[in-house]
């Protein structure tokens, strides 16, 4: 029996009350923010708020919010070498495990195994598409390295999304020195297992119905060229980076280490923050400027004086919740998963309200971290309009129903034999963050450049920058970690402390 790392034990709450810079909310991008500027020697506190863990425990077990996709580290160079400075990329890249095999598509009369192997690949797309295979080979061969054309870009660290005329021009200016940034989709939809591989994007992304190629092509190429798993997803990597921020000196509020983890309100000194004052304490915790990782509405309930604040609270206002993903979770035996079933599944449901199922296996976890070798956790996700919640409890069983018959289609052998059937939105309740979002997909009002910003990481209070998915949303992961690093160069900034990492 495998054994994963337990939960994170971090250090009891924060002795000092005053810091540099305080990180609100659970998001990735926060938690990267927060390790960078204590590994710059400032004094950070991060409070998580917001926080879901590794997960949600429900019948004995720790399950997954939504499946979740974690590109190479190689396909986002940037991002790689903010992780060096931190001294994680060996663990990562230790920790990543590929699906086996990479991908496999469902479609009503196909099931085809995307093997990373370019031979293997050709062979199964020959025999399942025929003559029609070399051209479907081709196009997705090069969607795999067409990220590479836009890296150089990104490489820049460009201001994104920019600030002001000034930063306009000069953002547009370099946009012109990279045509790789307008390069079009070289998968076509025209074929059934075309459209169904580029329903992947939502799944990759926190934007909703893009058509600007960067947003359709840099995503969905670094997911297809080695789409892999780190243990507890996206909220793993996250608890990586908040360990690192505990190593480095920085402090954390957490359901771990303190009953006083939740904020109740910001405090300002007239137009500029000042601290944020916690539930169930008296305390205070301040600092010279704020970087929010959390939704945009959490954030605009901490606001308490909504007339003084009205800028800031427009920003805010700009983004619009259109869909999330909805989840149910499995726990079935191994022996009645069906011979060859992958760890990784896109499926075409026919159902035009669904769209496109992502299915994702996982070993079966306790909340201790003990690993049962027998049992397998398949958790699988589509895309419900967000109004969905207001339907009540009624209506979204009856969509999870919609995805059990998925699964009992695909998973014959394991009628009888379940041994547990969850839903986050329904079976989480315990878990703060659970009445958030796991993976919505958001619009906004704004002006998107390359069609993949949102809103600007400065705010109309001088001394808040967000580092929240809703700043980079077209480019989903990666994007949630460039926000953490421009939020955490923007600190720098505004304190004018000098980088003892650069001389």
């Amino acid at each position: 029996m495998a054994t994963q790392p337990a939960r994170l034990q971090l250090p009891s709450g924060p002795s000092r009350h005053v810091y540099d810079a305080i990180v609100l909310g659970s998001q990735i991008g926060g938690a990267l923010a927060a390790a960078l500027l204590a590994r710059r020697s400032h004094r950070v506190l991060l409070i998580e708020h917001d926080g879901t863990g590794t997960g949600y425990e429900h019948g004995g077990y720790l399950l997954p919010y939504t499946p979740s996709i974690t590109p190479s580290l190689k396909a986002m160079p940037s991002v790689e070498e903010a992780f060096t400075e931190l001294g994680l990329t060996s663990t990562i890249q230790r920790n990543l495990r590929p699906h086996a095999p990479e991908l496999q598509l469902i479609l009503p009369r196909h099931r085809v195994d995307l093997h990373g192997d370019l031979t293997r690949r050709r062979a199964e797309l020959g025999r399942e598409f025929g003559e029609t295979a070399e051209g479907l080979f081709s196009a997705l061969s090069a969607t795999t390295t067409q990220h590479e054309a836009s890296d150089a870009f990104f490489k820049e660290q460009p201001n994104l999304p920019p600030d002001g005329m000034l930063e306009t021009w000069k953002l547009n200016k370099r946009i012109r020195q990279h045509e790789g940034l307008e390069a079009h989709p070289r998968l076509s939809s025209n074929t059934p297992p075309g459209a169904l591989l580029r329903a992947l994007q939502p799944f990759l992304t926190y934007l909703d119905k893009s058509s600007a190629p960067l947003a359709l092509t840099r995503p969905l190429s670094q997911a297809l060229q080695a789409p892999q798993r780190y243990p507890g997803g996206t909220e793993g990597l996250r608890e990586l980076l908040v360990k690192r921020l505990s190593e480095l000196g920085g402090d954390v509020l957490s359901r771990e280490n303190s009953e006083s983890f939740i904020v109740e309100e910001l405090t300002f000194d007239g137009a500029r923050f000042e601290g944020v004052k916690v539930l169930r304490s008296d305390v205070v915790y301040r600092a010279s400027c704020l970087v929010a990782a959390t939704d945009s509405g959490a954030l605009r309930r901490l606001v308490t004086d909504r007339k003084r604040h009205r800028g800031l609270l427009e920003q805010l206002d700009a983004s619009t919740t259109r869909s999330l993903l909805f989840t149910v979770n499995w726990v079935v035996p191994v022996e009645a998963l069906p011979r060859g079933m992958g760890e990784l599944l896109l499926v075409d449901t026919e159902d035009a309200e669904l769209g496109a199922m992502l299915i994702q296996q996982h070993p079966a976890r306790t909340p201790g971290g003990k690993e049962d070798e027998a049992l397998r956790i398949v958790c699988a996700g589509v895309f419900i309009p967000a109004s969905a919640r207001e339907l009540g409890e009624e209506h979204l069983q009856k969509v999870a129903q919609r995805i059990d018959a998925h699964l009992d289609g695909l998973m014959p052998f394991t009628q009888g034999k379940r041994v547990l059937r969850s839903v986050p939105y329904l079976d989480a309740g315990g878990v703060r963050g659970s009445r958030l979002m796991p993976h919505p997909l958001y619009s906004f009002e704004a002006e998107a450049f390359l069609g993949v910003t949102g809103l600007n990481q400065r705010t109309q209070a001088k001394n808040i920058l967000l580092a929240g998915r809703e700043v980079l949303p077209g480019l989903g992961l990666e994007g949630e970690f460039l926000a953490g690093m421009r939020a955490a160069r923007l600190v720098q900034e505004m304190l004018k402390k000098k980088n003892p990492l650069k001389g």
